[in-house]
This record gives C-alpha cells, structure tokens and sequence, in this order.
C-alpha cells in the first residue's frame, strides 16, 4: 500500500492519558497518526515513544492555529480519515456557580467544545473526501454530576450535543458519535479493592478501553453507526445507589 493510501488519524489532546491511548493503540492498528497538543514537552515525548507521524503544537482555542494545523496534516500526510476530539480541561473547576468567574467558564468551554467545533469545521472537506469519521471525547459527567461541575458539565453535554448535530448535517459522507467515559485511571496511581469493586464490571477503567472503543467507531465494521453516545463507565451510571 502507498503511504498515501495509508488512513490517518487527527488526534487533540494527544500527548497524554486516553489521547495518547488512541494514538498508539491506532498506530499499532495501521494508522498515520497526527498528534495535537498544547504541551510541548509531552507531545515530542509521546511522538517519540509512539512513533506518531506528526505532533502539532495547538491552542485549540485559536480558530487559526486549528485551521492551520489541519492544513499541514494535509500537506504532510495527504488525508485525514478520522478526527479525535479528546483535548480537554480535564477537571471542574471545584468552585460553587456563584463563584466561577467567567473567564474559567470560558476557557473550560472552549477548550472542550468550542475547540471539536473548530476542528470539524476545518477538517470537513478532507473527511469528505476519504469518508471518514469523528469520534468526541465527551464524559459520564454530561449525564451525572457532582457538585461545583457547572462548566465542565456544560462542555461535555454540550459535545454530546454537538455530535448529534454534526451527524445530521454531515451524513451520509462523514460518520459522528462520541465516547463518555467514567472514572478512567490516566495517572497509574494506587487504587484500592473498592475502587474497583464498586464498578459492575469489577475494576477501574484504563485509556485503552475507550481507544478500544475509538478503532471499532471509525472502522468500516461501524458504518451504520452515526450520531450515537456510547457510555464506557464499567456500569457505573447503571447503578442505583442510596445513602
């Protein structure tokens, strides 16, 4: 097969936990892999240790640095088959309503919705061509929340929201749905038995899951499937409980 004919993945957040997940678990599949990130560091690191094609320091936020990094992915990789939304502020802000300045507010929604928006949009006429598809990295906190979340919540609804949307307006060509995963260990930190055994499925999830998840949504085998939200929390938003 021609490099060229060799599909790529566009990756945000790509440098670490589950986009860095993606990007290896895809390059290990086949893929080009074009890795987008804010974090210098991280990101040559991670090229480095997955042997990613292209890593592309984004402001995600930046309508021109997200235009222009689509443009280089194109000039030095030819095509774009599957756009990865998983950059995002990763923690609420911890603070009440009543105390979140409207600055954070913003930046939680711009970096976590606005910026999937963007990226889309500039990625649109390559998905076209290749028939390709996006996968938004949203969250069980669009559906279930703890208290002082009021933006990250927001975002990550709003993602569900937004992939809904760009299904209808962009199908039959381009495929979208989106992932929400639950508790997720990115940092390989110590976790206790009740840690994991509070989930039904018996354990903690880790980043491979949800890129498990990603391969099959942008794989042929998942051509029916558009404009869906699948929930990977090891059951979790199943579960009644009561104190």
């Amino acid at each position: 097969m021609d490099s060229n004919d060799t599909p790529v993945a566009y990756i945000t957040g790509g440098a670490r936990g589950i986009g860095r997940a993606c990007a290896e678990y895809l390059k290990q599949r086949g893929f080009r892999t074009a890795i987008v990130d804010i974090d210098r560091d991280s990101l040559e690191r991670t090229r480095e240790e997955t042997g990613a094609d292209l890593a592309l320091l984004v402001d995600l936020r930046d309508e021109a640095q997200v235009k222009e990094s689509i443009r280089r992915t194109l000039d030095e990789l030819s095509r774009i088959d599957a756009v990865i939304n998983n950059a995002a502020v990763s923690r609420p802000a911890g603070v009440p309503p009543d105390q979140l300045s409207l600055d954070e507010w913003r930046r939680v929604i711009d970096t976590n919705l606005t910026a999937a928006f963007l990226t889309v949009k500039h990625a649109t006429d390559a998905l076209r061509r290749s028939r390709g598809s996006v996968v938004n990295i949203a969250s069980t906190r669009a559906l279930q929340s703890e208290p002082d979340s009021e933006a990250y919540a927001a975002s990550k609804g709003g993602l569900i929201a937004l992939t809904h949307a760009l299904a209808m307006s962009m199908g039959p060509e381009i495929r979208v749905n989106a992932i929400s995963p639950g508790w997720i260990d990115t940092t390989g930190a110590a976790l206790s038995p009740e840690d994991h055994s509070q989930h039904p499925a018996g354990r903690v999830g880790v980043p491979e899951d949800v890129a498990a998840m990603v391969a099959y949504l942008i794989s042929p085998e998942a051509s029916f499937v558009t404009g869906q939200n699948f929930v990977i929390d090891g059951g979790m938003t199943r579960k009644m409980i009561y104190r």
